[in-house]
């Protein structure tokens, strides 16, 4: 009876017959050592009193006091709500929004017609967030393009980010222009993976086309969507902080303020690194909560999920 080979034989060979790919793997996992488990050491900050001159071992340990605090301040409950809100409206309209985008591009048949709307969708996503940011200002203000079109039908120009009431349908209308054709490529990949005897068998048997759609193209597209949607939710409290910072202003906090952008605030403009760092310990924890549960449940209900 032949004796298992061990793990680290096993390695060796493996390492030897693709050393070349091991090389290429170095600089990625550098990248996520240096810059994503290396920090993770300085969350111990959220349980002490930093201060840059005793260092993060010098400073005084003050256990849970940074969480508690936030957890009875005002802001704990319109942070969260404005943070859950947000996400969910991106979830439920921007997460469905390339599925569709991708159903409707593999049912048109003239090349160049589809090359061209995937040319124009993909665009918005390769321009600077800065860019997108001024662009959506400048469209939504009193005088801007939105307004001028609703000033037709009669109705008076108004400083739209201006309004709390607007933020989140504003915030999730460009998430959905700026990612549309993006994500969808992800969707156009697993189409072409679709056998495509399929599809002959499905016409010789009279299926229309929208049949095909929902009895082989959907199907085709759950173990996808299924991926993407756990991913999803393991960052559903990660709203793009960026967007907000350059969108929103004092006016609109009430609706617009989200966990990360107020840890922006205390962190970096009030210094409070300590209570930064347990807000955001805070969001990991309950993002990480969020995706395994996500997992457990995806991998029960269709037998689908990342582990």
């Amino acid at each position: 009876m032949n004796k298992p080979v061990s793990f680290k034989r096993r390695f060796i060979r493996d390492f030897r017959l693709n050393k070349y790919l091991y090389l290429m793997m170095i600089p990625v996992i550098a990248y996520y050592v240096i810059f994503h488990y290396g920090p993770m050491y300085g969350a111990i900050i959220a349980f002490k009193d930093f201060t840059p001159v005793k260092g993060i071992l010098g400073s005084d340990w003050v256990g849970l006091k940074h969480f508690e605090e936030f957890f009875g301040s005002y802001y704990f409950l319109r942070v969260l709500k404005n943070t859950i809100l947000i996400s969910l409206y991106t979830l439920i309209f921007e997460f469905p929004a390339p599925i569709i985008l991708a159903l409707l591009i593999n049912e048109v048949r003239r090349r160049y017609f589809k090359r061209v709307v995937q040319t124009i969708t993909y665009m918005p996503y390769f321009i600077s967030l800065v860019v997108i940011c001024g662009i959506i200002t400048d469209f939504t203000n009193a005088d801007g393009l939105i307004n001028r079109l609703f000033m037709l039908f009669g109705y008076d120009g108004q400083a739209m980010l201006q309004k709390p009431e607007l933020f989140r349908p504003i915030y999730v209308m460009s998430e959905i222009w700026q990612r549309i054709g993006w994500e969808s490529i992800i969707y156009i990949a697993a189409l072409m993976s679709i056998d495509l005897e399929q599809y002959e068998a499905a016409r010789i048997d009279g299926a229309s086309r929208l049949k095909q759609m929902f009895y082989i193209t959907l199907p085709g597209l759950v173990p996808v969507i299924t991926i993407m949607f756990i991913l999803r939710i393991g960052n559903l409290l990660n709203v793009g902080f960026e967007k907000i910072i350059l969108l929103y202003n004092p006016i609109t906090y009430e609706t617009a303020d989200v966990i990360s952008t107020f840890v922006y605030r205390k962190g970096l403009l009030e210094f409070g690194w300590s209570y930064s760092s347990a807000v955001g310990l805070f969001n990991s924890v309950i993002n990480l909560a969020l995706l395994i549960s996500a997992n457990y449940i995806s991998r029960k209900v269709n037998e689908n999920s990342l582990w």
